[in-house]
């Protein structure tokens, strides 16, 4: 008889599901699973809905043979195989992506990259930025620009730290009663921050490799955490960069929100906003209305996909 259950840990080869009773299931999966006929490195993902078989009832192991149509999902290019996708999470309210400016430097291009993975699906997203008890003047010079960029465009920024408590309520309060997803570069202080909202949850940390000064990795695998005071959040390992071999350019124009807006008064409908003429994205650069940086980063992703092997992208 099959099971109705939630997908609360991904490891890769076993997914760990959770019933309505509350109780855990170590399933595999059998046969091919497709999304929209891509290739990935993992069919099921933390936060699906499944139906499952048990397999072995005193063990708790189970067979997946179902997953429920999902209401969004977050999609990034596999690190490891780069013709494949690798599903981070699906059926979330919002995402948050934790930032720190200092230990380790922030590259700003990344959370424009990140953002390229939600908007597709209008997942709201809160924008961290952490450990503001390192911060100096000129790095509250550099938090307060990009604030004033990405509230411009409708992302809700937050300045928190663990060490000194600021921002934590607030945190929290955006959290309860929501399915989250937590991600963000390693190092950026993402654990630590979670177990300060949650101190039941209790989440492995490490210090900056002493030798790098990068973050190192100590989220393995995705998990579902159930947060005392109501809704759940799904921490990620750490990312290190990201890929887009799911994309094409228009894409990516048309998922910067406020270039999309201003595309429909382009001369052009298929404008990329390069070298078009009468392109409202560019007049509006001119004019200062739209970010530079952005622009910028924007640019950086049209070359990177575009200089990708054109049978890469389309082996998939």
């Amino acid at each position: 008889m099959a099971q109705l259950g939630l997908v609360v840990k991904s490891t890769g080869l076993w997914y760990e599901v959770e019933t309505e009773s509350n109780e855990r299931y170590k399933c595999r999966i059998i046969g091919k699973f497709r999304l929209q006929g891509m290739k990935l490195t993992n069919p099921v993902t933390v936060g699906d809905k499944v139906d499952f078989e048990i397999e072995d009832v005193e063990e708790k192991t189970g067979i997946i043979n179902k997953i429920h149509t999902r209401k969004n999902y977050i999609v990034r290019q596999s690190p490891r195989k780069k013709h494949f996708l690798h599903l981070l999470a699906s059926n979330v309210d919002q995402a948050v992506l934790i930032v720190t400016i200092t230990n380790p430097d922030l590259k700003q291009g990344f959370i424009d990259r990140f953002l390229l993975m939600t908007e597709p699906y209008n997942i709201p997203v809160i924008i961290v930025f952490n450990k503001v008890d390192l911060y100096g003047p000129d790095e509250m010079e550099i938090f307060n620009r990009l604030k004033n960029c990405y509230e411009k465009i409708n992302y809700n920024c937050l300045l928190t730290s663990a060490t000194d408590g600021m921002g934590i309520d607030e945190l929290k309060e955006l959290l309860t009663g929501k399915t989250s997803l937590i991600s963000g570069q390693s190092g950026v202080g993402k654990s630590t921050l979670i177990n300060a909202i949650d101190p039941g949850l209790i989440l492995k940390t490490k210090e900056l490799s002493g030798y790098s000064g990068k973050g190192q990795h100590t989220t393995t695998f995705a998990e579902l955490y159930k947060l005392k005071e109501g809704g759940s959040i799904i921490d990620t390992p750490g990312i290190k960069g990201l890929s887009f071999n799911n994309l094409n350019v228009l894409d990516v124009a048309h998922n910067f929100r406020e270039f999309f807006e201003l595309s429909k008064n382009c001369r052009f409908s298929n404008c990329t906003h390069r070298n078009e003429p009468k392109c409202a994205v560019k007049k509006a650069l001119e004019e200062s209305e739209v970010s530079e940086l952005r622009y910028m980063n924007y640019l950086q992703i049209l070359d990177d996909i575009e200089s990708q092997n054109h049978w890469d992208i389309h082996e998939m």
